[in-house]
């Protein structure tokens, strides 16, 4: 296990707090490449926040994101069952410190997302009949994505809308609006926020069959003229598994489509999956210690896989830099990632640049050397 590694992680994150606190900054994040700088010619870097980040409460955090990002999206608050908490009920609280978290710091929100099948508010689990589904529908959109116009850069107006093989997700919003929904969704935002870029994102979509249904549905909204600025591809892949291929081919097909090509949700698992593998977030399985190795630390064997894993998917899109806007990496650091919880609760995962102290890990390094190629 990587003792030398974990030793300068604490020491690491020992700087950047007492940075934060106003003690003598001497190798606080100053001294750590910026990521943001790093790529400022190619395309914009983005994290994922949480509400202690959003709050500056977590003073290492408060440090690194504006030093190594320039854009951020919310992880949950922007979603309906926090933003929409009644019928006509909204909570704007944390998603306008948000906003007032990115203006203090010059940073771009992508705000995330206006129509999810999943984490719907409380209340549309009563809702039966399509009337009410589609005043819901239009109500949400117009309401959240109006408030925010000219205060985010962009949407995630339809998230996860496809199957695994390109059809359309048997929604609450395919049943009761038909498959016309997604391109009625972008049809309300593009009125409500005229002043936002508006995407599409999903998971597998660099995968052909999801790919395919993918290009079709932005097809469709371009044919019946309504806008749609790019495509998010999500990126929850494995370090040991990485489709290269596959991601190359989507960003030429996407690309070709006229629109933006980002990676919205990046994240390498390190750990092997007890079955096919999605980010369908109602996927759980049980726990064993067999599929959860690293409970204290990675083997440097594995950490350097991880590198070799980031360094090449990089070099790929700087290959592609022309087309990609933008590359958001799905939390700050290996703690906050979703990863550890699933699709098995309690395991440790190593997913992103930053580890638990918030030290940036071999492949921070791999992914900043491929800006200077």
């Amino acid at each position: 296990m990587i003792t030398t590694a974990r030793f300068f992680s604490f020491a690491l994150a020992t700087i950047l707090v007492a940075g934060c606190a106003g003690t003598k900054k001497t190798s606080s994040a100053n001294t750590i490449p910026s990521l943001k700088d790093a790529f400022k010619d190619a395309f914009d870097i983005g994290t994922a926040m949480n509400n202690a980040q959003i709050e500056e409460r977590d003073p290492a955090a408060a440090v690194l994101i504006p030093q190594q990002f320039n854009v951020v999206t919310p992880e949950n608050i922007m979603k309906a069952e926090v933003i929409h908490t009644g019928w006509d009920q909204y909570n704007f609280d944390m998603a306008d410190k948000l906003v007032a978290y990115a203006a203090k710091h010059g940073i771009k929100v992508n705000a995330h997302t206006l129509i999810w099948h999943s984490q719907m508010p409380a209340f549309m689990r009563r809702v039966k009949d399509a009337d009410s589904v589609r005043q819901y529908f239009n109500n949400h959109i117009n309401t959240v994505a109006a408030r925010y116009d000219g205060k985010v850069y962009s949407w995630d107006v339809v998230n996860e809308a496809l199957n695994e093989d390109g059809t359309m997700r048997k929604s609450i919003f395919l049943q009761s609006l038909g498959d016309d929904f997604v391109v009625e969704a972008f049809r309300l935002a593009q009125k409500a926020a005229p002043n936002t870029k508006l995407y599409y994102n999903d998971y597998n979509i660099e995968q052909p069959k999801k790919r395919a249904g993918a290009i079709a549905l932005i097809k469709k909204i371009q044919a019946a003229g309504v806008r749609i600025d790019g495509v998010g591809i999500q990126g929850h892949w494995r370090s040991y598994d990485l489709p290269l291929e596959n991601i190359e081919k989507s960003i030429q097909e996407f690309a070709a489509l006229g629109i933006e090509v980002m990676f919205t949700e990046l994240d390498l698992s390190v750990l092997q999956n007890p079955g096919p593998v999605t980010a369908d977030v109602g996927q759980t399985t049980g726990y064993t210690d067999r599929i959860n190795p690293y409970k204290t630390a990675l083997p440097d064997s594995v950490q350097q896989q991880l590198a070799k894993a980031y360094g090449d998917l990089f070099s790929l899109f700087m290959k592609y830099k022309s087309n990609i806007t933008r590359v958001t990496f799905w939390g700050l650091n290996d703690g906050q990632s979703w990863l550890n919880n699933f699709p098995v609760r309690g395991r440790t995962n190593y997913p992103l640049l930053f580890d638990r102290q918030f030290a940036p890990k071999p492949a921070f390094y791999a992914v900043i050397k491929t800006a200077s190629k």
